[in-house]
């Protein structure tokens, strides 16, 4: 594979189009507008800055990244050669859906189609193409560029050639790969989303307070992040949407989304992307939010 399209170039679109481009492919960048395409080079261009300065790449492996990326706003002119496509968009099955109808009849016959998705069914997005066994999950997981692992999901008509050579690029942009199967949450949502709704149940229901909640798990069980400053920086709406999901993949209760989670989404409270969710982030730094504020009404 030489040529690598990417669909979105949000926060995992650039981290994905940067991983590729300084592994030394051709990254076709792709977004609804120049502005935005823009603002995802220069933000690159400053990460890849951040990756100089710590002397984890050169300065030639930096110029050369960023001349392997082009950006486009026609798709359908930059996916025209692409030998793999990633699409990132936003997490909504309709829009994604709607991108691989598209995608399957723009591409040639033997491009990969991938997506980013973080819980959406690769079966059911694969059901949009006459090629179901292109079509295969690449879960980055953010930051993609000093993150690790890449989840690959094997669709039910996945072939195993497909799925070999995209866990072998993985590979070959420093990552690990690991392969799981097409089930709602894949392995790393399955497992994160539980646990980030029940650290919201016990703020809703008043057992401790944000700072509290985050030390436990960050001082003992050596958690990096405490999961509702995770739940801040992944995006609420994204906590909530693969919340739900898990809950209609598996008819559960147990996967049912907190109230606290519901209400904060619907008054735009999203974390970090908003400047306000579990903590305030409007001055430049991070702090927390009176408890109180979070609790139901007995």
């Amino acid at each position: 594979m030489k040529v690598i399209s990417v669909i979105g170039s949000g926060t995992m679109g650039n981290g994905i189009a940067h991983s590729f481009a300084l592994a030394g492919f051709q990254v076709n960048l792709i977004d609804i507008s120049e502005e935005t395409l823009k603002k995802a080079l220069q933000t690159i261009e400053t990460n890849l800055d951040r990756q100089l300065v710590k002397e984890s790449i050169t300065k030639a492996q930096r110029d050369s990244a960023l001349k392997n990326i082009k950006i486009f706003t026609d798709t359908r002119k930059a996916v025209k050669n692409s030998d793999l496509i990633i699409e990132a968009a936003t997490e909504n099955t309709e829009i994604k859906l709607r991108i691989f109808k598209d995608l399957d009849s723009w591409c040639k016959p033997d491009a990969i189609l991938a997506t980013n998705t973080s819980s959406i069914s690769i079966s059911k997005i694969a059901s949009a193409t006459k090629r179901a066994d292109k079509v295969i999950g690449m879960h980055f997981m953010n930051p993609v560029p000093l993150m690790k692992l890449v989840e690959v999901i094997k669709g039910y008509s996945t072939s195993d050639k497909v799925t070999s050579a995209v866990m072998e690029l993985s590979s070959k942009l420093g990552k690990i790969p690991v392969e799981v199967n097409d089930y709602p949450g894949f392995i790393a949502n399955r497992i994160l989303m539980p646990m980030i709704n029940e650290a919201i149940y016990s703020l809703y229901e008043g057992v401790a307070g944000v700072q509290e909640i985050d030390s436990v798990m960050k001082l003992g069980m050596a958690h990096p992040m405490g999961p509702l400053q995770l739940a801040d920086f992944i995006g609420l709406d994204v906590c909530l949407a693969i919340l739900n999901v898990l809950h209609k993949g598996f008819g559960n209760p147990k996967y049912a989304p907190c109230p606290l989670l519901v209400n904060m989404v619907t008054a735009g409270q999203l974390g970090i992307k908003s400047g306000n969710g579990f903590y305030n982030y409007s001055n430049g730094s991070k702090d927390a939010v009176v408890s109180a504020k979070f609790r139901k009404k007995v």
